[in-house]
């Protein structure tokens, strides 16, 4: 195997490992996961200056607040699907060809564009990123990118040597990456064109998941009063937790818990939610690695976005879907966090990148009755240990 295509393949599998975090977390490896990669994590999240790549950028524990996050959430599962499916494609017909001896593969994709390969790849990571909105998801696809393009180039120089006119010939009819015409205006010609085109592209791809982290953080569904805010985790809850949390802020056990000096962020959740253990170690059952549910919760994230536009993470396949969707009633579960170095304004800065989350205690509710069904303090890391986790 050539120097260059080790690198590729390194690059597919970094990518692709770290983009699938979200299945190996609930799988019952992701205790030997996370012994490698959390040290990393911890490590960026240390420093002001990568402090953003552990940060998420979409909502993934709530159900997209809005038509145009929604639209955002079914693009990942479409462009992932797609990506996949161009790769596959193209990965059949190129080693069909060899296995009957038929020469270059140069139909289909291979008509328009050179390298179709990856390309699917490409659009696949754009997908997993929306599925996965980690900051470090997106620079790490950047970083393919870059090196795709350099590889592609490669490539065809050691075409060009093997077959000088039949190569020349194909090159002038198509594009690197995108049909002839499109590229032409896209993307300048060369080698340091490319890389320019690149660096537009990463520009573009970082810049826009900060700007979509600023459009999340003011469309979610907020309810907050002087230093503290509630988060819902669906929609249809809003209007029950903007009535319901003056009054349980006035309940005497959840003054004694509370700090007037500090600030909080409270999530106002189904009692049986699924994800609740990325907010706080609530209990074990919540610990999803230990669950062995990982591969139908992935598969049905991936297939069935439109599930999740509606009951979000809840609303799951098998036991877990049930005991979400049967028992929820009127019971709600509040976790109330602590939150250190906010940022302004608030509520906002609760949100802040470089803010601290630490839980306090979590809180059943009968929200008609307004009836306190448990209390539990909580311990300071979340079911997941120290790993940095989504935020909304």
């Amino acid at each position: 195997m050539s120097k260059s295509r080790a690198i590729l393949n390194s690059a597919i599998i970094l990518y692709f490992i770290i983009g699938l975090e979200i299945l190996i977390m609930i799988s019952p490896f992701a205790g030997f996961f996370y012994s490698a990669f959390n040290p990393v994590l911890l490590a960026i999240a240390k420093y002001p200056a990568t402090r953003w790549l552990s940060a998420f950028f979409l909502p993934h524990m709530v159900v997209p607040p809005d038509y145009f996050l929604k639209v955002v959430r079914v693009a990942g599962s479409v462009l992932f699907l797609l990506g996949l499916a161009i790769f596959f494609v193209c990965a059949f017909q190129v080693y069909f060809n060899k296995f009957l001896k038929k020469g270059t593969a140069l139909k289909g994709l291979y008509s328009v564009i050179r390298h179709p390969q990856y390309l699917g790849l490409v659009v696949a990571g754009a997908g997993l990123f929306i599925l996965w909105p980690r900051f470090l998801v997106v620079a790490l696809w950047v970083v393919m990118l870059l090196l795709y393009m350099l590889l592609a180039k490669d490539e065809e120089r050691r075409m060009l040597k093997d077959y000088p006119e039949e190569y020349k010939a194909y090159m002038g009819k198509t594009g690197m990456f995108l049909p002839r015409a499109l590229e032409r205006h896209i993307l300048p010609a060369g080698v340091g064109g490319k890389i320019v085109g690149a660096v537009l592209i990463a520009a573009i791809a970082i810049g826009g998941a900060f700007a979509l982290r600023y459009y999340t953080i003011r469309h979610l569904n907020l309810w907050s009063v002087d230093n503290l805010a509630a988060l819902s985790i669906t929609s249809d809850d809003l209007p029950v937790m903007q009535h319901r949390m003056p009054a349980v802020l006035d309940l005497a056990l959840v003054k004694a818990r509370l700090n007037r000096d500090q600030k909080y962020l409270v999530y106002f959740l189904p009692a049986n939610y699924i994800m609740q253990g990325l907010i706080a170690d609530t209990g074990g059952q919540w610990r999803l690695y230990k669950q062995h549910h990982a591969l139908s919760m992935i598969t049905d994230w991936i297939f069935h976005p439109f599930r999740h536009l509606s009951h979000g993470h809840h609303s799951l396949p098998g036991n877990l879907h049930q005991a979400a969707e049967g028992h929820m009633g009127t019971t709600r579960r509040l976790v109330f966090l602590q939150i250190q170095d906010a940022g302004t304004p608030l509520p906002y800065g609760l949100f802040a990148i470089g803010a601290r989350r630490i839980p306090v205690f979590m809180l059943d509710l009968d929200v008609h009755s307004l009836k306190v069904l448990a209390v539990k303090d909580l311990p300071r890391d979340t079911g997941w240990g120290t790993v940095p986790t989504p935020v909304f």
